[in-house]
Order: C-alpha cells, then structure tokens, then sequence
C-alpha cells in the first residue's frame, strides 16, 4: 500500500509516541500502529483532530500525491 500519511515521521519529529497519540484520542495503539506503518488510514474527522493534538495543518500530516500524471 502506498504510504499516504505521514504521521510517523511528524511524531518522530515533535518527540511524540503512537502510545501517547492513542491515549489522547481514546484509541488502541494497535490502531495508531496501523496509521503509522500506512496499513490503514485515519478518517477525515480523526485526522483533523491529530492535527490539533499535534499542532500542525493537517496538511502536513499527508503524503503529496504526484499531480504529474492527472495533468491531461
């Protein structure tokens, strides 16, 4: 699967932990693991509220899809 988010590396970046984002938010690490290794991906709303926790658009918490083939 392609790696869509970039959750992993903003926590690496800020000192943060998947066990500390799922205690925030009320969910298991399993799932937060599940987010970080792109197996899965966060809803709209949970993504919003990552990015709130985390203090970053949540813009920056996706990975730029390439733009290159869709200019047709």
């Amino acid at each position: 699967m392609a790696n869509l988010n970039r959750l992993k590396v903003v926590l690496v970046e800020q000192e943060k932990t998947g066990k500390w984002l799922a205690h925030e938010l009320g969910k298991s690490t399993c799932t937060v693991s599940k987010w970080c290794s792109n197996s899965t991906q966060p809803d709209l709303y949970t993504l919003e509220k990552i990015a709130n926790l985390l203090g970053v658009d949540k813009r920056e918490l996706l990975t730029a899809s390439d733009n290159k083939q869709n200019k047709i």
